[in-house]
Formats: structure tokens, sequence, C-alpha cells
């Protein structure tokens, strides 16, 4: 049986609808110095256990969702609409 990721918009459906487009980070401000947007757009850290990424339903609802899963056992904890996360 295929992992399923709980939509906040369309229930529980196959991973494979879904693809992964990256970590979910704060972004700079845009006067930040290019060291900092270099370190932004480059750079990624590769954690072992929880990690929040930006995840398309490409085929469902077409929504950005935030995704909390381990990356070390693939476990999704939560997936939520990026369109409600609070910008700084």
């Amino acid at each position: 049986m295929a992992s399923l990721v709980t939509c906040p918009h369309c229930g529980a459906r196959p991973k494979e609808e879904f693809t992964v487009k990256g970590a979910a980070l704060p972004r700079p401000a845009p006067d930040a110095s290019r060291e900092t947007w270099f370190d932004y757009v480059y750079l990624r850290d590769n954690p072992r256990g929880a990690y929040q990424e930006y995840w398309h339903h490409t085929s469902g609802c077409r929504r950005w969702l935030v995704v909390t899963r381990d990356t070390a056992m693939h476990e999704i904890f939560e997936a939520r609409d990026a369109a409600r996360e609070v910008t700084a």
C-alpha cells in the first residue's frame, strides 16, 4: 500500500500525488546582504529528524502545503496549508 499524506483540503491521499519542492525556510528580508540571500537560495542543511518542506498537491487540489516529516523514518507528522502560514 502507498504511503498516505493527509491533505487539509482533500483528506488522505497517496504521496505520489504530491511533488516535494524544498525546505520551508524563513525568507530573508528584501534588503538582506548578498551572503544571506546566497545561503538562503543555495545552501541547505541535511538534518536527521523532523523537517518542514513545501509540497505541492499536483494531482489533487493543487494547493501548496507545509509538510513536517521525519527525514530518517519518512513518517509524516503534519500537513498544513502554506497560504495560512504567518510570515514575518
